[in-house]
């Protein structure tokens, strides 16, 4: 049987904080979950349903194709139990393969060893296979092998996505300190925009917020902008099929005239390269983009939208005691101009979160990098009705 067509686990990582937003996308596709855990879920599928995971999700990182799990207690285990799997069936001849690894195992303090052990037994079983030697790199460019190894449990993947869905493609300028592109869809999905009510951005930086509500709202996938996937480079890989994946991808976009979208921003330059983005996304037609100050961003009034920000906190941009006064304006804004919306201040710095002087509905856990934030919602009520 095919491996692209044997069902198998697969487990679909994300960034900390994520795997809630990314369940609901694993199960609108229709995949049913065995499991979920802080940093992804895991599901059933063949290789073929793994190019739709890697075709169609958001929030994900990486998709996991697990071919063994596996006892081992030192290295030698590891590269043993890897030498008994034919990986001439599995890796093109001639070929190119990488390695990573997340390895926590008493007897390795260096990753790359364990890499090391898992390359040499690649090597060697397909150089007695086919008399020939593959070539291997970091550059995740051909076949992804991945090893998860914790104290004497060891499992093998074959990442079938490479390089991280995370960063999904269209961004070629990305700006001082940009949200990560999977982490500003997480956002927006943890929000309560229904996709078709006003989106409002100010501070709009490289312009990733409104760019992915733009693809959010149009159905827009991340795999319309890349065209290099690990799993393109595995033993019967058939493109018809990612083809037919593709052009679903096309079909399924929805036209959505009725949604605003509106991004600002302070800098006549960030503007400039938010726009090039959002060409390179495809959703510039959607996006009213204009220079100004925050305060003076346009709010559509009578409309029960989102006003969406994602200021400075001072970790690595920004003065603090000038950004105190931008907070507490935030919140006038908020109260003078947004009555009747949702409000969402993503931050870092929850000190800096005080100023705005609202108090907040929701307060939602995320990270970006390392950084522990919050994603606070405050409900924006119209007329006479005291804010909260």
């Amino acid at each position: 049987m095919s491996l692209y067509n044997t069902i198998a686990p697969v487990t679909i990582t994300c960034n900390k904080r994520l795997a809630p937003y990314l369940e609901q996308e694993v199960k609108d596709l229709g995949f049913e979950i065995q499991e979920a855990f802080v940093t992804g879920v895991r599901v059933k599928a063949s290789i073929n349903d793994c190019i739709r995971l890697n075709l169609n999700l958001y929030c994900a990182s990486q998709v996991l194709y697990s071919l063994q799990q596996f006892e081992a207690s030192n290295a030698d285990d590891v590269y043993n139990h890897l030498l008994k799997i034919d990986w001439e069936n599995i890796i093109p001849d001639p070929g190119y393969f990488s390695v990573t690894s997340n390895v926590q195992n008493p007897t390795i303090n260096n990753n790359m060893f364990a890499n090391v052990r898992v390359k040499d037994a690649v090597v060697d079983r397909l150089r007695e296979k086919r008399g020939t030697r593959p070539s291997t790199g970091s550059d995740l460019i051909g076949t992804v092998l991945h090893l998860f190894w914790k104290n004497d449990f060891a499992e093998i993947f074959i990442d079938t996505a490479g390089d991280s869905l995370a960063r999904h493609g269209y961004r070629k300028i990305p700006g001082r300190a940009p949200m990560l592109e999977a982490l500003a869809s997480a956002t927006i999905l943890a929000s309560r925009w229904d996709r078709k009510s006003p989106f409002i951005n100010p501070m709009c930086g490289s312009g990733t917020l409104a760019i992915e509500a733009a693809l959010i709202a149009s159905n827009s996938r991340p795999g319309l902008f890349r065209d290099n996937y690990a799993f393109m480079h595995l033993q019967g890989y058939d493109e018809e099929v990612y083809f037919a994946e593709q052009d679903k991808l096309e079909e399924q976009i929805i036209e959505v005239p009725e949604v605003k979208i509106i991004a600002t921003d302070y800098s006549d330059l960030a503007i400039m390269n938010a726009k090039k983005n959002a060409v390179a996304a495809g959703v510039v037609n959607m996006i009213e983009f204009d220079v100004c100050d925050f305060a003076e961003t346009e709010v559509p009034q009578g409309e029960k939208g989102v006003f969406f920000v994602n200021p400075e906190y001072g970790d690595r941009l920004g003065d603090v005691t000038e950004l105190e006064e931008t907070y507490g304006r935030i919140g006038d804004f908020m109260k003078q101009k947004c009555g009747g919306y949702y409000g969402y201040v993503f931050t870092g710095n929850l000190d800096l979160a005080k100023k705005i002087g609202l108090k907040a509905k929701r307060r939602i856990e995320f990270y970006t990098s390392t950084i522990d934030c919050r994603l606070l919602e405050y409900e924006l009520y119209e007329g006479s009705r005291a804010v909260k």
